[in-house]
């Protein structure tokens, strides 16, 4: 059986503009639901500066023949002309002092408190900052997402789920046509079994009653719970008008593990190639 999307809980609109600080009732929506959206986040300059930024990543990425960044896969895809493109990007910000300053605004430090007392910003963890480019094109190996958790990994590294908050800054208008961010509220809070066995990792694309369509313009900031369910879905535009670039860092409190580029490549990302 599939189901009309959006679906209304919470309730459509329950979003913040961001004005630098973090209240009670926002903290509340965050406990209950597991994710919060903040309008005006970033300016358009700073989103222009970092579209910029990503620009001369990928051709130094190019350039290279780049494919792992410490341990971390490069996803790449094909754009209409035939150039390649990066599809996913890891630990961006080692390769930009423009993007590395921009974590530096305390911005990120009300951010971090949102997170939690003992979180703290993981620039070289996991896989650092994260920028995935969707393009619904036919050479490109990212268009839609399967419903996953991200605190799953930890299980790759010998450790039971730990907490973990993935935030998100939209570079491009993200709405229904492009696919967007789809979460199940409150799933955060959900027992061991329904994160191993609630769906199938990455695979699963199914609408589900539960879930809700968070649409975001760029300069728009998004939290949410690592043990959150979340998936994009499939865009129905094409092309250039498709595109759609979200930036993600993880806020962490558990041991802090670093990288660098001896690192090995976790097991989990060798099926990476079956993910579009």
């Amino acid at each position: 059986m599939r189901y009309p999307l959006p679906l209304t809980h919470p309730p459509a609109g329950a979003f913040f503009e961001w004005t630098g600080t973090f209240d009670d009732e926002q903290a509340r929506f965050l406990d209950e639901h597991g994710f919060i959206r903040f309008r005006g986040f970033a300016s358009m300059d700073e989103v222009e500066m970092i579209r910029g930024e990503l620009g001369a990543i990928q051709d130094e990425w190019i350039r290279e023949n780049r494919e792992v960044v410490n341990g971390i896969p490069i996803k790449w895809g094909v754009d209409e002309d035939g150039s390649r493109f990066v599809n996913r990007y890891a630990f961006t910000s080692h390769f930009s002092q423009r993007l590395a300053g921009f974590f530096e605004d305390p911005r990120w430090e009300t951010v971090r408190t949102m997170c939690g007392p003992d979180f703290r910003l993981g620039l070289d963890e996991k896989d650092g900052l994260v920028v995935n480019h969707y393009l619904n094109v036919p050479g490109s190996n990212y268009t839609k997402l399967g419903w996953h958790i991200d605190a799953l990994r930890d299980v790759f590294y010998g450790k039971l789920p730990e907490p973990m908050w993935n935030v998100g800054l939209y570079l491009d208008d993200s709405h229904r046509d492009k696919g967007a961010l789809r979460v199940i509220p409150g799933t955060h809070k959900q027992n061991l079994a329904a994160m191993f066995l609630g769906k199938a990792h990455f695979m699963a694309h199914d609408d589900d009653p539960r879930e809700y369509l968070v649409e975001a313009d760029a300069g728009d900031l998004t939290l949410h719970d690592g043990r959150l369910w979340h998936r994009v879905g499939s865009p129905q535009l094409s092309g250039p008008a498709s595109r759609r670039r979200t930036m993600y860092v993880p806020f962490l409190n558990g041991e802090r593990q670093a990288k660098d580029e001896s690192s090995k490549t976790p097991f989990y990302h060798r099926f990476s190639k079956y993910v579009r």
